[in-house]
């Protein structure tokens, strides 16, 4: 269908060249006095034009040369087939043990990400900004306000969940204390122990009190997200005010209100143990 097209359109040139001839003799013989040199060079390139376009398109392409198919012997086909099972028998026992490597490796790819403790805490804290926390039974080993008289010892395993914490949140820690000396080795501890230093607690924000009704309104008055405590008569006063409270108890583990969570120690609740 190609070659045919490509006649038609030699024949159509070849027309309009014999019709432009008839044409330019006519113009040369009657009126070439009128024309002038820049009107016979054009008539003349145009003519030329044609004719080298003509000449072009009449040259005939060149057949396209189809190689040979190639057939294989039939005789040796059955050699080739078994040369064929012979190289590709033991490949396919390797292979499957390449794809058990490769098995392996893409397991090993999609194994879930352990979370670190820092998205974990953010996670548990709900992005929340604002953290008061109560010291005895959380932060620190003794449980009464008269054992810190004696000594006071802080959790080595909350100091990490303590730090991660104050990263996040504006953190606050408060206590009932029975004197002022009992005030100082709490500050004492906590400085020996880091906590000044290598977070972004400062000694301002550990606030001491007489009474538990004392504790209750510096949460109150802080207007925390979060309040971490040992005592449930304080969590249960609390509970209206604050969005979300952890309510530190060796005996419940479950949630016990919406807004309340119960977990044996900090560093539980946030998974670091």
């Amino acid at each position: 269908m190609a070659e045919s097209s490509k006649e038609e359109l030699v024949q159509l040139i070849k027309r309009f060249g014999a019709y432009l001839t008839v044409k330019m003799s006519n113009i040369f013989s009657i009126s070439f006095h009128n024309l002038n040199s820049r009107s016979v060079g054009a008539i003349a390139g145009l003519a030329v034009a044609i004719v080298f376009t003509w000449r072009l398109l009449r040259s005939p392409s060149a057949p396209q040369r189809r190689q040979p198919k190639r057939q294989a012997p039939a005789a040796s086909s059955s050699s080739i087939t078994s040369h064929t099972n012979a190289t590709f028998m033991p490949s396919g026992v390797s292979s499957s043990s390449d794809d058990v490597r490769a098995q392996n490796v893409v397991d090993e790819f999609f194994q879930p990400v352990k979370p670190t403790l820092g998205q974990i805490v953010r996670q548990k804290l709900s992005e929340g900004r604002k953290v008061t926390c109560r010291l005895l039974g959380v932060i620190l080993e003794e449980s009464t306000p008269e054992e810190l008289q004696k000594q006071v010892t802080v959790r080595s395993s909350v100091l990490e969940v303590l730090l991660e914490i104050t990263k996040y949140c504006d953190l606050y820690l408060m206590e009932r204390v029975l004197d002022d000396e009992s005030e100082k080795k709490v500050l004492l501890a906590l400085e020996e122990a880091g906590v000044f230093t290598s977070g972004g607690l400062v000694k301002d924000k550990v606030l001491f009190c007489s009474t538990e009704i004392g504790r209750t309104s510096f949460v109150r008055q802080l207007e925390p997200d979060w309040h971490i405590d040992t005592n449930p008569e304080i969590v249960s006063q609390l509970a209206r005010f604050i969005k979300y409270e952890l309510h530190i108890s060796p005996t419940r583990t479950e949630r016990t209100a919406s807004n309340v969570f119960s977990s044996p120690s900090l560093e539980q609740f946030f998974g670091s143990v």
